[in-house]
C-alpha cells in the first residue's frame, strides 16, 4: 500500500465515524495559522482517545503535551459535567492558542492548561493532591517518555489508563539509534514498562494521514 492509500482510509474513516465540527475545524485551523507544527492525532485518533477515556468513565484527565489543544478537545468530551482535564505544555505559545481553542469549544470551565516543563509541573501536581487521574494521555518529547511514566504511576490509580502516543517512531523502536533521543526515550519507556508490574500493557502499529506510528495502552493493575 502507498501512503495515499493510508490517507484515503483515514479520511473514509473520519467522514462516516468522526466527521469535523466547528470546535475541531478552528482549533487545527488556528493552530496552523500561529505556526504550531502540524502534529496533532488525527481524527479517527483523537475520537479513539475520546472512547477510551468514555470506556473508562474517567472524571479526571491529565494530558502531557498539549500542543493547540486538539486532543485536550477530544478527550474532555468525555468527561462528565463535573470532571476535569489537566494539560500541560512546555511552549507558552502554545499554550495561549490551546486556551484560546478550548474556550472556544466551550470547555474552559473542565479544562485547565498549565504552562512550563512538564516535569515541574507533575511533582507540584503531586504535592496539591490532584490525583489519582483516571486516564492519562502522552504525548509530548520522547526523550522524557520513561519519566513520564513514571509520574503517571504516581499520580494513579489501580484501573487507571495511560495511552503514549508515538511510540513506533517510523519503524525504528524495533532497533537501537543511539543518535535518536526520540527512539532512546521510546526504547526505555518500553522497558520500563515491560519490568514494571503495576502496569500491564500493549501497543500497535498505526498507518494513515499521520504516517507509519503508534500507541501504547497500558492499564494500571496496583
Amino acid at each position: 500500500m502507498t501512503t495515499s492509500e493510508w490517507t484515503d482510509v483515514d479520511a473514509y474513516f473520519t467522514e462516516l465515524l468522526a466527521p469535523a465540527d466547528e470546535a475541531l475545524s478552528a482549533a487545527l485551523t488556528a493552530s496552523t495559522a500561529a505556526g504550531l507544527p502540524e502534529i496533532a492525532v488525527a481524527p479517527n485518533q483523537g475520537k479513539l482517545l475520546h472512547l477510551l477515556a468514555r470506556v473508562q468513565g474517567a472524571r479526571n484527565i491529565l494530558e502531557i503535551g498539549t500542543l493547540g489543544g486538539y486532543s485536550t478537545i477530544w478527550l474532555a468530551r468525555a468527561l462528565p459535567a463535573d470532571g476535569r482535564l489537566v494539560t500541560l505544555e512546555y511552549d507558552p505559545a502554545h499554550a495561549d492558542v490551546a486556551r484560546s481553542n478550548i474556550a472556544r469549544a466551550g470547555l474552559d470551565g473542565v479544562v485547565e492548561v498549565r504552562t512550563g516543563a512538564a516535569l515541574d509541573s507533575l511533582p507540584k501536581l503531586e504535592a496539591e493532591g490532584a490525583g489519582p487521574f483516571d486516564f492519562v494521555f502522552i504525548d509530548a518529547d520522547k526523550v522524557n517518555n520513561p519519566r513520564y511514566v513514571e509520574w503517571a504511576l504516581k499520580l494513579s490509580r489501580p484501573g487507571t489508563v495511560v495511552v503514549v502516543d508515538n511510540v513506533v517512531r517510523g519503524g525504528k523502536v524495533a532497533t537501537d539509534h543511539p543518535d535518536d533521543p526520540a527512539v532512546t526515550g521510546t526504547r526505555e519507556m518500553f522497558d520500563l514498562v515491560a519490568r514494571e508490574p503495576r502496569l500491564d500493557a500493549t501497543a500497535f502499529q498505526t498507518v494513515g494521514a499521520k504516517g507509519y506510528d503508534g500507541l501504547l495502552v497500558a492499564r494500571v493493575v496496583s
